[in-house]
C-alpha cells in the first residue's frame, strides 16, 4: 500500500523552524518541503540546516518548491536560466524525490516581487508551460509538477484549469499538487461544491496535497463580500481538514501531504502551539486513512526523456500582453480605473476575456499586484540558496 508520508514546508525562517522544532524532535515529520528559492538575507545555508536537508535528502523525502519561475512568462529571462543553473546545482548536492512549482505567471519586471496571477489557456502558453517543465525537469533529473492556482477571474477559469494542467504535465509525466486551500478559496469566491470541482481536476496526477490557512479580504466593488486568499498566514480552517478526508479517497498516487505556513504567521507561542496542533491533526487524518486504504501506486511519475529544444518557446505577443496587464494592476487605483484601462488595452478582445473578469476579482487582483510590489528588490542577485522570507 503506498505510504503517504506528513510532511512540513520548511525553509530558513526563524519563526517556522521554532514552531517545527518539537514535531522534528519527535520525530513526527516524515518529509519535508524546501522552497529553494525563497528570498534569503543570509549569504549561505547554515550547516546545521544543510544536516536537516541532506538528512531528508538521503531519505528520499526532500520534496523542493519553487515560487518565482513564472511558468508562463512571454519571454525567457535570464533570470530563469539563472534559476535552472541554480536548480541543477541544488538537485546535485540536495537530491530531491520530486521538485514543482506554480502555476500561473509572476506580474511585475522584478523577478522576486511579483504576484502569481493566470493566464489565457491557449495553445501559445500551453507551449510555452511544456517547453518550462522540460527544462525543470532536465535540470533536477526528477519528477515534476505544479500546484494549482487559487486566484481566478472567472468560474469558466475555474473549470478548465484542471483539463489545462492535465495537458500541460502530460508530455513529462508530470504530477500535480493538488493545493486544498486553493481550491477552499475557488469553492468560497465562486460559490461552487468541492464534489463538483475537484473532478474537473486530474486526480490520478496527485502526488501531492497542500494545506494551510489564509485570510478573508473586503473589496471595494461590494464591501459585504468577503474573498478567500491563499496568504499562508493562519491556522488552517476546518473546512480545509475536511476537504482533506473527503480527498485521500480520490488519490491513489498520493504521497506526501504537506502543512505550509509563512514565519510572520507564527510570532507567537499561541501561534506556533496552533501550527503543531495542525500538524497533529493533519497526521491523525492520514494514519485513518492508511489503515483503510487500499489503493495501489499506479504512478511514481519518472521523469521522460523528452529533451526541451535547444532554444527556449518564446512569444512575444504574450509578453507585451503581461507587461501590460502588470502595469495595469500595479497602477490604477482601483477596480474601475483598472477596466478602463484594460478595455483600452491591447488585452481588449484578446484571449484575456477581460471584458468577462469578475469586479471582485479585479480587485482583488489590484490587491495582490500592490501588494507583491512592494517587495524588497534588493537582494534579487543573489543564488537562491542564500535569501531570508521577504
Amino acid at each position: 500500500m503506498p505510504e503517504i508520508l506528513p510532511t512540513i514546508a520548511c525553509n530558513l525562517d526563524r519563526n517556522i523552524l521554532t514552531a517545527a522544532l518539537p514535531l522534528f524532535q519527535g520525530a513526527r515529520v516524515q518529509a519535508m518541503e524546501w522552497a529553494f528559492d525563497s528570498l534569503y538575507m543570509q549569504s549561505e545555508i547554515p550547516l546545521w540546516f544543510e544536516s536537516l536537508l541532506h538528512t531528508f535528502a538521503e531519505a528520499g523525502r526532500l520534496v523542493g518548491h519553487g515560487v518565482y519561475f513564472s511558468i508562463f512568462a512571454g519571454k525567457w529571462s535570464a533570470e530563469q536560466e539563472k534559476w535552472l543553473i541554480d536548480l541543477e546545482e541544488l538537485a546535485g548536492k540536495y537530491p530531491f524525490d520530486h521538485v514543482t512549482e506554480h502555476f500561473g505567471f509572476m506580474t511585475g519586471a522584478d523577478f522576486h516581487t511579483g504576484a502569481p496571477l493566470s493566464v489565457p489557456y491557449t495553445p501559445t502558453t500551453l507551449a510555452i508551460g511544456q517547453d518550462r517543465l522540460r527544462r525543470i525537469q532536465q535540470a533536477a533529473q526528477c519528477p515534476v509538477g505544479l500546484e494549482n492556482l487559487a486566484f481566478a477571474y472567472t468560474p469558466e477559469e475555474v473549470w478548465r484549469q484542471g483539463d489545462f494542467l492535465d495537458r500541460l504535465l502530460s508530455p513529462v509525466n508530470g504530477f500535480l499538487i493538488l493545493d486544498l486551500h486553493n481550491l477552499y478559496c475557488q469553492l468560497h469566491n465562486f460559490q461552487l461544491t468541492f464534489e463538483n470541482l475537484v473532478q474537473a481536476y486530474p486526480l490520478q496526477r496527485v502526488r501531492e496535497i497542500h494545506i494551510s490557512g489564509g485570510s478573508w479580504e473586503t473589496t471595494t466593488t461590494s464591501p459585504d463580500l468577503l474573498i478567500r486568499r491563499d496568504t499562508h498566514d493562519d491556522r488552517v480552517p476546518e473546512e480545509v481538514f475536511e476537504l482533506l478526508s473527503k480527498a485521500l479517497p480520490m488519490l491513489p498516487n498520493l504521497k506526501y501531504v504537506v502543512l505550509e505556513q509563512l514565519g510572520l504567521g507564527l510570532k507567537t507561542i499561541e501561534q506556533q502551539n496552533q501550527f503543531r496542533h495542525d500538524f497533529n491533526r493533519m497526521s491523525q487524518i492520514l494514519e485513518s486513512f492508511s489503515q483503510v486504504n487500499t489503493a495501489v501506486v499506479q504512478n511514481h511519475f519518472e521523469p521522460q526523456k523528452n529533451l526541451p529544444a535547444s532554444r527556449p518557446t518564446e512569444s512575444l505577443a504574450l509578453h507585451k500582453d503581461q507587461e501590460v496587464l502588470s502595469y495595469i494592476l500595479e497602477q490604477s487605483q482601483n477596480h474601475i480605473e483598472a477596466q478602463s484601462a484594460l478595455s483600452q488595452s491591447r488585452l481588449a478582445g484578446s484571449a484575456w476575456q477581460v471584458e468577462r473578469w469578475s469586479p471582485e476579482m479585479l480587485d482583488t487582483a489590484l490587491q495582490i499586484a500592490q501588494k507583491w510590489k512592494k517587495g524588497s528588490s534588493s537582494v534579487r542577485n543573489r543564488k537562491i540558496i542564500g535569501r531570508a522570507p521577504s
